[in-house]
Formats: C-alpha cells, structure tokens, sequence
C-alpha cells in the first residue's frame, strides 16, 4: 500500500481537517485525526443518496437539499437519480470541503458540485431547514438528505440540535407531504426513531454495509 499524502490541512474550531491521498482515485479526509470518508468506502453514502430520492422519479422539478458534502458521493448518487430540471441546494459549513470537491477530488464525482443543477450554501444544514419549515409551502423540499460525519447515535439528547424533537419537527415542516428525510447514521437509534414518528414520519431503516459493523440509513417519509 501506498504512503499517504497530505495535499492539504486548514484549522477549524473541530480541529485540523486534512486532506491525504494515495494516489488517483484514493483520498482520505481527517478532522482531528478521526477518519471522516475514505474514497474506497461510499457504499452507505451511496445507498442514502438513492433512499432518499427514490420517490422522485416521476416528478418533473423536484427540489432537494443535501446536508453536508464529505466527499460529493451522495451528491453524485442524487445527482444520478434526478431529472435535469431538478433544484439541489448543498449546505456545507467549510468551504475548503467544497474547494476541495471541485479541485482534487472532482474526479472521483465527475465534478458533482459544479453541476448546474447545484446550488452551494455555506450554511448550517438546519438553518436551512429553518428557513424552509417556516417560509411557506412554495420553499418546501421533496426530499432531505443529511450526510455528516456524526449522525444519531444511542447518546443523542432529545434537545440536539441535529437529531433532537426539534429538529425532526423542523424538517417534517420543510417537507412537502410524502417528501423523503433521509440520514445517515453510525448505527440504529431507536430514541431517534421515535422522535421522527412522534414528529409527523414513517420510518424504515437501510443498513447498507456487509460484516462488522453495518452503518445505517433512517428513511423517514413526511405523513
């Protein structure tokens, strides 16, 4: 196996985010020295891009927002499965990530973040999600899709600010009936399951990965 390279590093509040690769087509990204994605393992983000927008094949302008970019996998995947017309919003905090996608690591998605179809906020996710739960019916999305790098977990308080009461409530208002939240997770959450049903959801769970530990994709469709 081939040494890692380091092409980048920038500080941030979470530490330093580092950009590595191997070689072509092999990268690694590392915030604090905590592996956030490898290239050679997207099944799972793979897999939440197409739940969450499976519904969306006959509808002609569907609007999508994506939360969080990692490495624009699950932006590709939606990408793939959305009409040209299609209107996706990308909230991303760190604009070195997006820099990134459209720079070194551009091969790995055909250059998924400069699609036209594609708009990037350097925003909080849910202050996007605010935005849309109380701008009326007209800014509602047919489909949410988060993707960060820690999702809910057996530790998540019913007051966070990603995956608590709160939150689930904010997203079923900035969806359209039948519209699709769909979030990756390390594993199940049963306490997060409940709060999606107790906020206007359905829910079924995908666990995409094959062996050991198998992350987790909350489908949750707005009833």
């Amino acid at each position: 196996m081939k040494p890692l390279r380091t092409i980048e590093s920038v500080k941030t509040k979470d530490g330093e985010l580092k950009l590595q690769s191997r070689g072509p087509g092999d990268f690694l990204l590392t915030i604090d020295g905590r592996v956030l994605m490898t290239s050679t393992a997207r099944r799972s983000e793979e897999a939440l891009g197409k739940a969450g927008t499976a519904h969306l094949a006959s509808h002609a302008i569907p609007s999508v927002l994506v939360g969080g970019l990692g490495m624009a996998y699950t932006l590709r995947t939606v990408l793939d499965e959305l009409p040209a017309a299609a209107k996706v919003v990308v909230a991303e905090l760190n604009a070195d990530v997006v820099r990134w996608c459209k720079g070194p690591m551009a091969e790995l998605t055909d250059n998924a973040v400069s699609d036209p179809r594609v708009k990037v906020e350097l925003r909080d996710v849910m202050k996007v999600i605010s935005d849309a739960a109380h701008g009326g019916p007209a800014n509602r999305y047919d489909a949410i899709v988060i993707d960060l790098y820690e999702g809910p977990g057996s530790e998540t308080r019913r007051d966070d600010p990603l995956y608590g009461a709160r939150s689930c409530a904010s997203a079923r208002q900035a969806l359209k009936k039948g519209g699709v939240f769909s979030i990756w997770g390390e594993a199940f959450d049963e306490g997060y399951v409940k709060r999606l049903e107790k906020n206007g959801f359905s829910v079924r769970i995908n666990r995409p990965g094959k062996g050991g530990l198998k992350h987790v994709i909350f489908i949750a469709t707005a009833i």
